[in-house]
């Protein structure tokens, strides 16, 4: 059985699609985080600020977004990276380590994408498992 998790804690969804849709399986219970950009929910705009700003406003949406569903980043075990710009990958990533370090980093795929909503820089969407 799924349902939708909903937090006024991140951003609305900005189409017709969920923040987030748990699934409920035997044994576990499997969370399909939708791709967060870096909105502040407060207003529901892009945040200005440096790749890392942003990158710490998403990972705060998403934690958002996992508590209401009763988990944690420790949950997560897939996450994909979208960069408007590849040369942001390495400054992404230094504050991407300081949620997700050792000693298990969950898997990973970063890619470029020509454009993203909002024309914002990043975008991270994820997937986390709670036995």
């Amino acid at each position: 059985m799924k349902s939708k998790i909903e937090t006024s804690k991140a951003p609305k969804a900005l189409g017709p699609y969920s923040q987030a849709i748990l699934q409920k399986i035997p044994g576990a219970e499997m969370l399909y985080v939708s791709g967060q950009l870096p909105i502040d929910p407060a207003t529901g705009t892009l945040i200005q600020g440096t790749i890392e700003e942003q990158t710490q406003q998403v990972l705060k949406n998403i934690q958002a977004i996992l508590e209401a569903a009763a988990m944690s980043f420790e949950h997560v075990v897939k996450v994909e990276i979208f960069l408007l710009d590849l040369r942001d990958f390495s400054k992404v990533n230094g504050t991407y380590s300081e949620v997700f370090g050792e000693p298990s980093p969950p898997a990973r795929q970063t890619v470029q994408a020509a454009r993203l909503p909002l024309d914002s820089p990043i975008e991270i969407s994820c997937i986390a498992v709670k036995a």
